[in-house]
Order: structure tokens, then sequence, then C-alpha cells
């Protein structure tokens, strides 16, 4: 079980791999993850890049967010994060991206539909959008879980990706899969169609990914003990 530091630390090195990959660019996007056996959420400052961050300029807060320990203002998408802490008691980690590909859909406000199985097995099914709200609002974070149900991922309108999982390595994992969704989305469309994959096929391939492989992917166990399993 990772301590407080180590989960700064991954952190940081998963923003700099989003700058890495695209995802992001410069100092936008976000990231957060829970701290083991507390209520406390570890977050990205706002403003800050990734490459010149330390572990002391992580924040911690509170489930209300409220400040524990930090020196910096923490990212002002904190409203998203908490909304699905709170909601969502099987989340560890929380993404927002900015990424090309699935920021055309937000734009297009088009849903992403199941068309990919590994996307479909760790996303939990299409990609829905959510209802559009100024970035930092209580409405925007309102709108996102909403959208989000139970899934792993979810388009803002007009603004980006906010993707989820047991930990970070998992929700890393996911953002990547949402843009490659998105491209191939996109892509498909212009020969003759992206065709969807059955609501049965959705079920099977989701209860495959969670009883069977994000086990041998050092996931957590039907996503709810990601304390003690990731």
């Amino acid at each position: 079980m990772d301590t407080e530091v180590q989960i700064k630390s991954k952190i940081i090195s998963c923003g700099c791999d989003l700058l890495n990959t695209g995802l992001v660019v410069g100092t936008w996007g976000n990231l957060s993850a829970r701290i083991p056996n507390t209520s406390f959420i570890a977050v990205t400052p706002s403003g800050r890049n990734y490459r010149t961050l330390s572990v002391d300029d992580i924040v911690i807060v509170d489930l209300d967010g409220n400040v524990m320990t930090g020196h910096l203002k923490p990212s002002s998408e904190l409203a998203v994060h908490l909304e699905v802490y709170r909601n969502r008691p099987d989340v560890g980690a929380v993404i927002h991206t900015h990424s090309v590909f699935a920021s055309a859909c937000a734009v297009a406000r088009h849903f992403i539909p199941p068309i990919v199985e590994d996307v479909v097995q760790a996303v939990g099914g299409g990609i829905e959008v959510a209802e559009y709200a100024m970035s930092g609002t209580k409405e925007l974070a309102q709108n996102a879980v909403l959208a989000l149900g139970t899934k792993n991922a979810v388009l803002l309108a007009n603004h980006g990706v906010v993707c989820c999982g047991c930990n970070l390595e998992e929700a890393m994992t996911i953002s990547g899969l949402v843009e490659k969704a998105a491209q191939i989305f996109i892509y498909a469309n212009q020969i003759t169609g992206a065709k969807t994959l059955s609501s049965n096929d959705v079920d099977l391939m989701r209860d495959f990914y969670l009883e069977d492989y994000r086990k041998r992917q050092g996931g957590m166990d039907n996503g709810k003990n990601f304390i003690k399993k990731c």
C-alpha cells in the first residue's frame, strides 16, 4: 500500500507522462488520488508545470475541499475531483486531460459509442458527454458525475475529459484508452462509420475485466476495496 509521499511522487510522475504523451499541454489538466486509510485526497496545485513540482507542492485536502497540508492553491477543477470521490467510493484516482481527439468529441458534444473492446472493458461502455458548465463550478462537477455514472470516463462539453480508476496507474491507462477510442471513432466515421458493440457484449467484456483482467493488472477486487487491493 502506497504511503502519502509515494502517492504524491506518483502524481508528479503521472503528470509528466501526460505531458510526454500529449494528453495535456503546459500547466493544463490535473490529477488527484486518495491517501490510503484516510479521508484525504492528494491533488495537483493550480497553474504549476508538472516537471517542476516537488512532493511538497502536492496539496492534501479533505472531501469538503479544506486544505489540510500544502502551501499552494489546489487545482481549479478540485470540485470535479471531490464530487467523483464523494459519489464513487470505488474510485482511487481521478485524472482530467485535454487530449486532442477526445476534446474534439467533447467540443462536438458527441458521445463516443462502445466500439473498441479494451476501452469498453476498462471504461464500462461508451463515453457520455456531460452538460456544459463553466470550468471550476459546482455545476460542472455535478454534471460530470451525473454523466459519469458507474463508468470510468466522461467527456466535459467544450472542455476535455475526466478519467478515473482504482489507482493512478489504472486512471492513466484509461486516459490513454479514451484518447485512442476518440481517434478511432473519428477515423472510422471517415470510412463507413463506426459500428457499435452490442449491450450484451459490453456487459460480458466489462465483467471479464472486473473479475479477471483487472486483478492481473494489479487492480482492485470488483471495484470495492481499492484501499486494500490497489
